[in-house]
């Protein structure tokens, strides 16, 4: 292998778009509350890690802020103190870490939660160019294969001073019980580390990782928010994490009332000396997307997601604004039943004609207002996502380029050949149980969901649609495939783009169609072993042909546009330290080393 290649490709694999001159974590919701989807030595208060005194996460120096001084520390006015209000948009299944894959629950443990890395958010550091970093892990080390990885753990780190757990400290005991955990049989989530063939503990500061096949994502999944925490050893019995969460995370959760909101108070112990720089974080509950706009126009809160029509009146009733979007690595998909005597199983043609009957166009319009934002000025494109999101550049196949190849025909909007395709696959058209969740991912999916029923409906296919209760049903049955008919929902957003056909096409529980195509099985497995990235890159570009030939998911628009937050112009951090777009690491990767100016 290369001396340089793990350097290559961490500071290639990603591309965003940015607006308004900054740039906030859409997906993980104002950095931390979560709105959509289904991240080194402490020497001083002032180096939190890494050793730059202008470094939250990593070991290069940034550029400074606004808050910045001409020696170049962001943090050398920063304040202490004060309570940051923002909202969830519903309550969590569940407050454990690993009984549930909804979005609000991993949002909810990256507060009190630790990985062994995470990003490394730097002030003024493109989101597109982060890198894993350690968290709990002081060093990680790769044999020159890439096969073999020793993790050393960072010495001092402590849990939040609750019993049972009282503030011990985190020793080796907690990893093992947690990647039990990991890769349980109860774990959804456990194929996303089913390339990891065993892991030892060689002593009490080691973790020994040994791959089946060397992995070029492996300090990813580690930093993935949706799949590795570190939970104390005494959740086994002694203390129920559902009721108690207990962490070695910046923020420890003081008070929870479902359906109205949360209380964290900042990890005085925290790994990271000097930060939280906030107190307090208090979320509130709120569904509506108007209200969550009005709570922030009346000052109950420090921020709100937008769409874009909602822009001017935002600048009016509150100038001093700090506006932000990006477009996030976010897939929206139509997915099937796998029962045989369904239509599309029968017959690919029929998810062809499904996918031919899509105006995609109109929809970004329909969704994202392209004409009227560039009207007022701003640079804005969607683009169409394919199986692996728009928002991933670094991976992402344009459907509308030649690369796509025949397959391209697929994502275009024909009626008139989508009726053929149902015509040549024996069916004039069909009643259909449609179904998506209600009132949680927020008013553009909503629009595209209702949408997608007139399209349906235009080549004959009518949809008798059921709107799922997030929490009780469409997470915990229709997104892991027990369900009939046809679903429309967001995949997680993953921060690395293999674990989109690890989980869309291998044998694993959120398997959503419970695909079996032994190609594209293959070629998960390829991509994720293979460490050249142009030959990883046509893995990639394969995946999405093949998938797009067959159409077993069905690309949508949503999440494919940008997404708009507003911020509280008391703070200061939103459009200078963000973390991955999409991920659910806010609360840990940006939202300590934010501070309120008043």
């Amino acid at each position: 292998m290369e001396q340089n290649y793990w350097q290559r490709y961490w500071t290639t694999r990603r591309s965003r778009r940015r607006f308004l001159g900054g740039a906030a974590a859409v997906g993980a919701g104002a950095a931390g509350v979560v709105l959509v989807g289904c991240g080194d030595d402490n020497n001083s208060s002032k180096t939190p890690a890494g050793g730059s005194s202008s470094t939250p996460a990593g070991g290069a120096s940034a550029s400074p802020g606004a808050s910045g001084t001409a020696s170049g520390d962001p943090y050398a006015n920063a304040k202490k103190g004060g309570t940051y209000k923002s909202y969830l948009t519903g309550d969590p299944p569940t407050l454990h870490p690993y009984k549930n894959l909804s979005f609000l629950t991993k949002g909810f443990a990256a507060y009190v939660y630790s990985r062994l890395m995470r990003y490394d958010t730097q002030w003024g550091k493109d989101p597109a160019l982060l890198e894993p970093t350690g968290d709990l892990a002081e060093k990680i080390e790769p044999n020159a294969e890439g096969t073999e990885w020793v993790v050393t753990l960072r010495d001092g780190v402590k849990f939040h001073d609750i019993a049972p757990v009282s503030g011990r400290a985190m020793d080796i005991d907690d990893i093992k019980y947690s990647w039990g955990l990991m890769t349980s049989d109860t774990s959804q989530n456990r194929s996303q580390v089913a390339f990891v063939d065993s892991v030892t503990y060689p002593d009490a500061k080691t973790v020994k990782f040994t791959l089946k096949t060397p992995n070029a994502a492996f300090k990813d999944v580690l930093a993935d928010a949706n799949i590795f925490w570190i939970v104390p050893k005494e959740a086994e019995s002694a203390v129920d994490l559902a009721k108690t969460p207990i962490g070695t995370g910046p923020w420890q959760m003081t008070k929870y009332t479902p359906s109205s909101g949360f209380e964290f108070a900042k990890n005085p112990n925290w790994h990271v000396a000097g930060f939280p720089l906030m107190d307090k974080v208090e979320l509130s509950i709120i569904a509506d997307a108007a209200q969550r706009k009005a709570q922030y126009l009346a000052g109950n809160t420090d921020a709100s997601d937008l769409v874009s029509l909602d822009l001017a009146d935002i600048k009016k009733g509150k100038p001093n604004t700090q506006f932000s979007s990006l477009t996030p690595q976010l897939l929206s998909f139509f997915y099937f039943d796998s029962k045989p005597d369904s239509p599309w199983n029968k017959d690919p043609r029929v998810r062809q004609a499904i996918s031919e009957c899509i105006d995609r166009d109109a929809l970004n319009e329909l969704a994202f207002d392209v004409s009227k934002i560039k009207e007022q000025g701003f640079d804005i494109t969607v683009n169409w996502n394919n199986l692996i999101p728009a928002g991933m550049k670094r991976w992402w196949l344009d459907p509308q380029s030649k690369d796509q190849g025949d397959s391209a025909k697929f994502f275009k909007y024909d009626v008139k050949d989508a009726k053929s395709l149902l015509s040549a696959a024996g069916v004039s058209g069909f009643d259909v149980k449609f179904q998506y969740p209600a009132a949680v991912y927020g008013s553009v999916f909503d629009t595209i969901a209702q949408a997608n029923i007139q399209y349906m409906q235009q080549i004959g296919i009518k949809a008798n649609t059921e709107v799922q209760n997030y929490q009780s049903q469409y997470i915990t049955q229709t997104f892991g495939g027990n369900f009939t008919g046809i679903a429309f929902g967001y995949e997680t957003p993953f921060p690395e783009g293999g674990s989109y056909p690890i989980r869309f096409f291998t044998d694993n529980p959120l398997n959503h169609g419970h695909v079996q195509d032994a190609e594209l099985t293959a070629l998960a497995a390829q991509q994720q072993a293979e460490l050249d990235p142009a030959k990883r890159k046509d893995l990639f570009n394969q995946i999405q042909q093949k998938n797009a030939e067959k159409m077993y998911y069905i690309p949508n628009q949503a999440g494919a546009g940008p997404g708009w937050v507003a911020y509280s112009p008391r703070l200061s951090g939103p459009t200078h330290l963000n973390t991955v777009p999409g991920s659910y690491g806010g609360p840990t990767e940006v939202l300590p080393f934010w501070w309120i100016n008043s």
